[in-house]
């Protein structure tokens, strides 16, 4: 969906989430006249996906999806999307894997999800333990953390085949490619490094230390910006020249930074076992706001035009829909056992 027809059916669900927005503060009744943007969650402990139309600010769907999704991408288009499958058992920081029962490696896979039918039209296999996936800009490729293999996978996202993989150091989880497509980088929480690799040859150009366990990675222009859990930091990244170019320490009680989504006045951080989400300019890189939301929040992200946020908030299943200008929550919903990774489209009108 391109041109005008993606102008109209922005437009018009906008004016319903606004009307919503009125409609609750003034206590009247909004009749919803067309869906607003779909939020599609995932829960990695009920194998599920939560989707919650956020104009009419209700759950309308709920569509099993196998074990363990985590990570979660939609295609450029909007038609698809791609989602972590993993059968290797749920194990917190320094578990004894020992302990652990056996990983179901038969589970493990891409899912790739069909928005407009609302069902899996088939899962991409050969990689072991995937947790985040991200797509280039074209659509072509999906770029895929294995976390129990220490590998970025390349994934043709036509068909699955296999491109090719490049070490990136231990326990891989976060992934990004950059908005022209030169470079993907993908973050080590054993080595506390965001490797860079160029996309035209996959090759690694570097390691660039970061902050300790580093989890998400967000471009935002020709930066990208890669939060530290355990040290609570942002660090930013010029990838073009390999090296960090600034740091951020978040501060709040327990903060322990996990996802990142860029809206309407910056960008956004969740900060897990701190409980809130954090605004931060990214040229100055300075917090702006922060807002409490939910029980350890992950995943994130936002709506199409940068005004709203979801935060996918684990120990309380649920998830919480935030104003990016105000930074106030304007609704929660209820989403499956453990949400995990968050993604917002605008519904297709054709």
């Amino acid at each position: 969906m391109r041109g005008r027809s993606w102008h109209r059916a922005a437009t018009g669900a906008l004016s319903v989430v606004a009307a919503l927005l009125l409609a609750s503060c003034s206590g009247e009744r909004t009749e919803i006249t067309a869906p607003g943007p779909r939020v599609y969650v995932t829960n990695e402990n009920s194998g599920d996906l939560t989707i919650i139309d956020a104009g009419a600010r209700q759950v309308v769907g709920r569509v099993p999806l196998g074990k363990r999704p985590r990570g979660i991408v939609p295609s450029p288009d909007g038609r698809l999307l791609y989602i972590a499958l993993s059968g290797s058992p749920i194990a917190g920081p320094g578990v004894d894997e020992s302990t652990l029962p056996p990983a179901d490696k038969a589970a493990d896979g891409i899912a790739v999800f069909d928005v407009a039918a609302g069902r899996i039209l088939r899962v991409l296999r050969g990689i072991s333990d995937p947790e985040s996936v991200a797509v280039s800009p074209d659509g072509a490729r999906l770029y895929v953390a294995s976390e129990d293999t220490g590998q970025l996978v390349v994934l043709d996202a036509r068909n699955g085949r296999m491109l090719g993989q490049v070490a990136v150091g231990g326990e891989p989880e976060g992934v990004g490619v950059s908005p022209d497509g030169r470079f993907v980088l993908a973050t080590s929480e054993g080595d506390h490094t965001a490797a860079v690799i160029d996309t035209a040859n996959l090759r690694l150009l570097g390691r660039v230390e970061v902050g300790e366990r580093p989890r998400s990675i967000l471009f935002v222009g020709d930066r990208a910006f890669v939060p530290g859990e355990n040290d609570a930091s942002l660090t930013a990244i010029d990838p073009a020249a390999g090296r960090a170019v600034g740091r951020l320490t978040i501060g709040g009680d327990g903060a322990r930074p996990m996802g990142l989504a860029a809206a309407s006045g910056g960008i956004f951080l969740t900060t897990g076992r701190g409980g809130e989400l954090v605004r931060i300019d990214p040229a100055r890189l300075q917090v702006t706001g922060r807002v409490r939301v939910g029980e350890r929040p992950w995943g994130v992200a936002a709506t199409p035009d940068g005004r709203f946020l979801f935060t996918a908030n684990g120990p309380s299943n649920d998830v919480t829909m935030v104003d990016a200008r105000s930074m106030q929550v304007v609704a929660r919903f209820p989403a499956g056992d453990r949400p995990w990774g968050v993604a917002v489209l605008l519904p297709s009108t054709s």
